[in-house]
């Protein structure tokens, strides 16, 4: 992760939250690994994702123009490496996996660089921070697949009390300040160890970090403001999508907490192939019934693609089991670059019945192979073992 956020994203250093926010959706679905050839995808992709948190957390994007970017980044392995790091409290959901006063985060290293005093607003527990991401499933069938379609699906997910505004309590209820941590949002707990006194801050397990406490909590939320709704949305599927292969709603998962976004929503597709066809990446493979005098002598048969009827020729001898490709009549590929094969494997059909006309013309056929066959006692069965 050595080229520089901004690099990354192609965007100007003063570059607004939205312009980056656009410039990272423009590269996600370039190098997004579901869908991009790139042999590097997935690591593009997670280099990509991580320039848009540092760059659109007005906090964490500070620390990095002060810092640069390799500063920034060794700044940040340092902080990772759990040597005392703070409590669970804030900071839990920053980047960074530091808490908000706990000796050796990222504060702690940011002030070692630049000789800073107070902790400053990196260990905030009340800084705005995204949802969290939610996770559903739909599911398709080939020719939705292979169209593309509009799918409209139900998911249950946490949404802000609409009761309380996602206050967690009623606008008229009375405050007062928290008695546990005097207002501070964050308590403070100083334990002795043989290598020294050892100071943890974490957030305020009375008020959460507000400093704040209320007479009554909102009755519908119970205090969280946050409730769980059942929501109707529709996502575009784009033609050609496989099994496994993701899509992301942005803006459609977890709210944020103290004003920070929602989190996106991720759905998995799931195709249903159905019986008839089996399929490979783009490609598609059947079996078609052909009859005897059809393999023998050859013909033009109509075979049934996802898209409709195609013809193909058989050739004069064909066996049992031969596979015949079918150029661009399989799978549509994403993103418009042409479609895959159908490869149809031919199955010889051998009649269980015939009618008397029949039978002398299979018989002439055995004697002129100078093939000498009790027909009443299994004529049929070799020809059928032959195939």
């Amino acid at each position: 992760m050595s080229e520089d956020f901004y690099d990354v994203l192609g965007v100007s250093r003063d570059a607004d939250a939205d312009d980056i926010k656009q410039a990272y959706r423009k590269k996600a679905a370039e190098y997004h690994p579901d869908v991009s050839d790139h042999d590097d995808a997935e690591e593009k992709f997670k280099t990509i994702k991580k320039a848009k948190e540092v760059l659109t957390d007005e906090e964490t994007r500070r620390q990095y123009d002060q810092l640069g970017h390799d500063r920034f980044v060794e700044a940040e392995k340092r902080g990772a490496t759990g040597s005392g790091a703070g409590g669970a409290g804030g900071g839990a959901g920053g980047p960074f996996g530091g808490g908000a006063g706990g000796a050796g985060g990222f504060e702690d290293i940011f002030n070692q660089f630049f000789g800073g005093g107070g902790r400053g607003r990196g260990g905030d527990p009340n800084r705005p921070r995204q949802g969290q991401d939610l996770r559903t499933g739909v599911t398709i069938d080939l020719e939705e697949a292979f169209e593309g379609v509009t799918k409209q699906f139900t998911v249950t997910r946490p949404e802000t009390c609409d009761t309380c505004d996602g206050a967690g309590h009623p606008p008229d209820a009375d405050v007062s300040t928290c008695r546990q941590c005097s207002g501070q949002g964050q308590v403070t707990q100083v334990q002795q160890t043989p290598l020294g006194r050892v100071q943890q801050t974490t957030t305020c397990p009375r008020c959460e970090g507000t400093g704040e406490t209320y007479s009554e909590r909102c009755s519908d939320c119970g205090g969280d403001g946050v409730v769980r709704n059942e929501a109707t949305l529709s996502v575009e599927i784009p033609a050609g999508i496989r099994s496994g292969q993701s899509l992301r709603m942005e803006g459609e998962g977890a709210p944020g907490e103290n004003g920070g976004p929602n989190g996106d929503l991720l759905i998995e597709v799931d195709v249903d192939v159905g019986d008839r066809f089996e399929r490979d990446g783009a490609d598609l493979h059947v079996h078609e019934a052909v009859s005897f005098p059809q393999a023998v002598f050859g013909d033009t048969v109509q075979i049934e693609a996802v898209d409709g009827t195609v013809e193909m020729d058989v050739p004069a001898g064909t066996q049992s089991g031969e596979t015949f490709r079918l150029s661009g009549k399989g799978m549509p590929r994403l993103r418009g670059r042409g479609r895959g094969d159908l490869y149809v494997q031919a199955q010889v059909v051998v009649p269980d019945s015939l009618n008397d006309e029949q039978r002398e013309a299979l018989e002439a056929f055995a004697e002129a192979g100078g093939e000498e066959i009790d027909v009443e006692q299994g004529f049929f069965e070799k020809l059928k073992r032959s195939f």
